[in-house]
């Protein structure tokens, strides 16, 4: 009798163990959680969604706004507009903001001088809300204004729904009389996590160097100024410590009293790189460091159920349309083929099997949902999207999937006159 009882346990063991090895938690994949606000987390090269937890209603994100201002940052030094070398003038305005107790900031001297790398080092390291101040009015003139270039870059990567009224991230309650024309006294900045995984997305793929600038563990700012400050990155999972994690090199912190303990997070691990979002880390008030503590076991959720894997190989029939009609061809249909393999990202309770296939055909290709004779081998005439049946949770951007194109399998010879003539007859009595 104890043998057999025994038996149950033992084999629940075993699995535990494997289970273990293998790094699959023993909690289902579709039942994890972040004890916060809101989570997100994505891949940051193809942009597939490995987890949403009210990722599409706009919350305060503080200091993540910062990611936006740096983007402009580097898109102005790009275009060659402004250089890392460049002195900043600093305004009355950012002098003052620069020297409130209770922010994030260093301090900055209207005399000195400081530079545009200075500047920006200081605002992705320190979380320095006057240097975004400073680095804004060099690049528009003033902060409304930049506020407003901010606004329209986050139209251009298709978010609607943000509220932005200042480039630090702060509350309106610390600017005083420079508050955006129309808002009020207790506004801020809002967005979805959706969007800020959009906006932090773009940052390492157009300027990967922000990784760089983000994995600063420790530096003097403006060593030789009559103030220089030692800065300490925020980002304890940088540091040895229990909150340290291999592999993480950004990106950005944020907190308010409105937003709560914030973090867009990014970690590089066995040739891929994640995107997380933490908006209000719920235990904060028990554990200074619970958005790191959120962030890791996201990002471990993310690595270790979500692989990559092929679903289709090269030259595979699209299920929905195997063929299509050739006009004036010695053949009247040709077959249709997948050009490439195609790639998914599939969580491990999902079946690879079960697929949705769609094709588009390009119909400034076609003559009446036909293509003309002759017809080349591999010619392209449309696309295949390929997603996995059971995933719901899709890319963070529409325009992202898993895509190849639609070709054709085989050649079709133009028919000769006589063929053609004789097409006609025979379809006549067909």
């Amino acid at each position: 009798m104890k043998k057999k009882r025994s038996f149950p346990l033992v084999l629940v063991a075993l699995v535990l163990f494997f289970q273990s090895l293998i790094g699959i938690p023993v909690h289902a994949a579709d039942e994890f959680s972040v004890n916060a606000n809101a989570g997100y987390a994505i891949d940051a090269d193809s942009g597939k969604v490995f987890f949403n937890q009210d990722g599409d209603s706009p919350k305060g994100i503080a200091s993540i706004t910062k990611t936006i201002t740096a983007y402009l940052v580097l898109e102005a030094i790009k275009q060659q507009k402004i250089s890392w070398e460049q002195e900043v003038p600093i305004s009355e305005y950012a002098e003052q903001l620069s020297t409130v107790p209770e922010l994030s900031n260093v301090t900055l001297v209207r005399d000195q001088k400081y530079t545009v790398k200075d500047l920006f080092e200081a605002m992705i390291v320190q979380s320095a809300n006057a240097c975004a101040v400073a680095l804004a009015e060099l690049i528009a003139g003033n902060e409304h204004t930049f506020v407003n270039q901010m606004r329209e870059q986050l139209t251009e990567w298709g978010i609607k729904d943000a509220t932005i009224i200042n480039a630090s991230g702060l509350s309106n309650v610390y600017l005083g009389e420079h508050i955006y024309p129309g808002t009020e006294e207790n506004d801020e900045n809002l967005m979805s996590a959706r969007d800020v995984a959009i906006v932090a997305q773009h940052l390492i793929k157009d300027f990967p160097e922000i990784l760089e600038t983000s994995k600063i563990k420790e530096k003097t700012f403006a060593p030789n100024s009559s103030q220089p400050t030692e800065m300490e990155n925020w980002n304890v999972m940088l540091f040895d410590g229990p909150n340290y994690k291999e592999g993480v090199d950004g990106l950005k912190t944020g907190t308010t009293d409105l937003a709560g303990a914030c973090f867009v997070g990014t970690i590089q691990k066995d040739g891929r790189r994640v995107i997380t979002v933490i908006l209000n880390a719920l235990n904060q008030p028990n554990d200074e460091n619970a958005r790191y503590v959120e962030t890791s076991n996201l990002m471990d959720y993310c690595l270790n159920n979500w692989s990559q894997q092929d679903v289709t190989v090269a030259g595979q029939t699209p299920t929905d349309k195997k063929e299509l009609k050739v006009t004036d061809g010695k053949k009247k249909t040709v077959a249709l083929a997948m050009e490439k393999p195609v790639k998914l990202w599939i969580r491990n309770d999902m079946d690879p099997k079960n697929l949705t296939i769609k094709t588009t055909l390009d119909h400034s290709l076609l003559d009446k949902n036909a293509i003309i004779a002759p017809v080349h081998k591999n010619e392209k005439i449309g696309t295949v999207s390929v997603a996995l049946a059971q995933d719901t949770l899709g890319y963070v951007q529409e325009n992202e999937g898993a895509k190849t194109d639609l070709v054709t399998k085989s050649a079709v010879e133009k028919a000769s006159t006589f063929e053609l003539i004789w097409q006609k007859i025979t379809g006549i009595f067909a």
